[in-house]
């Protein structure tokens, strides 16, 4: 038996959705690659997506996987399709997936259809995306549809807040372990081990992409990269890193100081607090995700840190997959996007002084709620200096 981490009735409810959005934007079938999809749609998971895959959908409901051998017991013993719903393309000289797919579609009378497919994911990769273009020419009429089923996905049901919750516990266990084993000469490999070693601990998962650790210099970086050091006596380490379980996120960011923070530093800390604090109050359904991003911006612009802040303050949590944990949209300036309730968020301050070489960046994740935000962290917000 397949293992599921949702009743039947919830994957029935989400295909009865993704088809009736297929009928609104008078679509015949979609073409999914974003392995989000394949994971909401059948709880379908894998890596496999690396390679050519796709599962279709038409708007009468069938489905039809079509993946690689390697795939084929993955698909058997975590999704919810049968035997009869899977097709396997060969490794071999002279074979195109594509083409594959074309005798599918047919076979499920989509010739002569429109069909819409997912093109904005690592999915499908533009190698793959001119062969699929090339091979459905003159069978389909192929309509972009990338965010048919990321629109669905946006509000999460009961089961998938409580994945979330779940997630956000592991990311402050997480924390915990890092604290418990960060110190002047600590070893920032034996710290990101701490961290996820306790996720892994919790159940957990590995994250949509790397735990990003950086001190001295590197504290102002917030992207991951090859190389460890030990902390100094006096020193700041940034930390990016998310709970993931059964695939939901729930991210959090801090810089930790060791030996002491300068003043400075101290009001960099109080700036993102209260830039965070402003972020959560202006999170309310059916506002744009622009508002969130100008109470960001207002807080550290005013205290004079517009050089040091970034252009935008967060992203939408989800059901990702690498290479990275953001599940579109972002706050960003001018976003028009209005939010609903049901929504997860990591909201991440961040403030990276080049001209001080001072970091300072703060953020958790939160639910919104008919009347405001949920923060899903228990930890607080006060700055963390290690002797």
């Amino acid at each position: 038996m397949p293992q599921l981490h949702f009743e039947l009735a919830e994957f029935a409810e989400r295909r009865v959705r993704a088809c009736r959005a297929l009928a609104y934007r008078g679509l015949d079938g979609l073409l999914m690659f974003a392995p989000e999809s394949h994971y909401w749609l059948t709880g379908f998971d894998t890596f496999g997506f690396a390679m050519f895959q796709c599962l279709v959908l038409t708007r009468e409901g069938e489905v039809r996987l079509l993946t690689r051998a390697p795939d084929l017991r993955q698909a058997q013993q975590t999704s919810l399709l049968a035997e009869g719903e899977i097709s396997i393309w060969a490794d071999k000289e002279g074979v195109d997936p594509a083409v594959e797919l074309r005798t599918l579609l047919s076979g499920l009378g989509l010739a002569g259809t429109r069909i819409g497919f997912e093109s904005k994911t690592v999915g499908l990769t533009y190698h793959n995306g001119q062969r699929l273009a090339s091979a459905l020419s003159d069978v389909c009429t192929l309509v972009e549809a990338s965010d048919l089923v990321a629109i669905e996905r946006r509000r999460k049901s009961p089961r998938e807040i409580d994945y979330h919750r779940r997630a956000a516990a592991l990311a402050d266990d997480a924390l915990d372990a890092c604290l418990a084993t960060a110190r002047a000469g600590a070893f920032e490999g034996d710290i990101l081990a701490a961290m996820q070693g306790a996720v892994f601990k919790g159940d957990g998962d590995y994250a949509g992409n790397e735990f990003i650790i950086g001190s001295g210099e590197g504290a102002l970086l917030c992207r991951y990269r090859a190389g460890r050091r030990h902390l100094a006596a006096q020193d700041q380490m940034t930390l990016e890193w998310a709970g993931a379980y059964r695939r939901y996120h729930a991210a959090m960011m801090r810089t930790l100081v060791v030996g002491g923070a300068p003043p400075r530093q101290r009001e960099m800390h109080a700036t993102a607090v209260e830039a965070l604090d402003a972020c959560e109050r202006a999170i309310r359904p059916g506002r744009p995700m622009g508002d969130v991003f100008d109470a960001h911006a207002r807080v550290f612009d005013r205290r004079g840190f517009t050089h040091a802040r970034l252009n935008a303050c967060g992203y939408a949590m989800g059901a990702i997959y690498n290479p990275i944990w953001v599940d579109f949209p972002m706050f960003y300036e001018g976003n028009p996007l209005a939010m609903e309730a049901g929504q997860v968020f990591f909201l991440h301050m961040i403030l990276m002084d080049s001209d001080t070489g001072l970091a300072m960046c703060w953020g958790h994740s939160v639910l919104v709620l008919p009347d405001g935000v949920e923060r899903l962290s228990r930890h607080p917000l006060d700055l963390v200096e290690i002797a």
